[in-house]
């Protein structure tokens, strides 16, 4: 599962983030490595972008760059 298919209020836990080597690195320097639990807290009313929740800050993140975001429910 990835992390622009999480529901509004769900919480899941990064697995993995793949992708060109340019969005991981940019995704992992914004704190979203593997173990770290992120919750979705709203999504734009056309899907892009949406907002999470991640180490104690809100996030948003375009809809692709979240595709890339494998996660597991929690």
């Amino acid at each position: 599962m990835t992390l622009d298919a999480l529901e509004i209020g769900a919480t899941g836990q990064v697995e993995r983030v793949r992708g060109g080597r340019a969005i991981a690195q940019r995704l992992q320097e914004m704190g979203v490595t593997k173990g770290v639990a992120v919750k979705v807290v709203r999504v734009a009313p056309l899907g892009d972008p949406l907002e999470v929740e991640l180490r104690g800050y809100r996030l948003s993140l375009r809809k692709d760059e979240a595709a890339a975001i494998e996660i597991s429910a929690l």
